[in-house]
């Protein structure tokens, strides 16, 4: 397996894997997530062209993807409150669900760790729903800590 950053010829691979981790929020939340995918085909060619939306995909040897992290560049530059850091926010982590298990996850959260430092960000960030404990422990396993909670009353 190795890390390389995801292409266009990638899309139908990147459509299923979205599939599966919606599923995951879906039936976790069925009152927030629709049976869908978070970005369509077109979304994802345009999000490959964003240099501050890199994708980081993780391929077999017959070089398909088994699990991605997109990624984002935020920065607060000039904030009243906020201090001038780069940070690279994981805005999706997902491991095909038959190559689970095999430390897909753990490879790709490394090389975006690896990634993120060489190329001087202060922090890698991401969210994780409640809902998705597998995740969370994960997570946590890796050495990440909570930084901030989302809270909720449904009304």
């Amino acid at each position: 397996m190795k890390i390389r950053r995801a292409e266009e010829k990638d899309i139908p691979q990147m459509l299923e894997l979205l599939r599966q981790v919606n599923l995951v929020h879906h039936i976790g939340r069925p009152d927030l997530f629709k049976k869908a995918t978070k970005y369509t085909a077109d979304e994802l060619k345009t999000i490959l062209n964003d240099k501050n939306r890199p994708i980081f995909g993780a391929v077999d040897d017959n070089d398909i993807m088994v699990g991605y992290a997109f990624c984002v560049h935020q920065q607060h530059i000039g904030s009243n409150l906020l201090t001038d850091v780069k940070t690279l926010y994981i805005d999706d982590i997902c491991v095909d669900e038959n190559t689970r298990g095999q430390h897909v996850g753990k490879t790709i959260y490394d090389y975006v760790i690896s990634w993120a430092k060489e190329n001087g960000y202060y922090n890698v960030t991401l969210n994780v729903w409640n809902c998705n404990e597998g995740a969370m422990k994960f997570y946590e396993a890796l050495g990440m800590k909570p930084y901030k909670v989302g809270m909720e009353q449904i009304l």
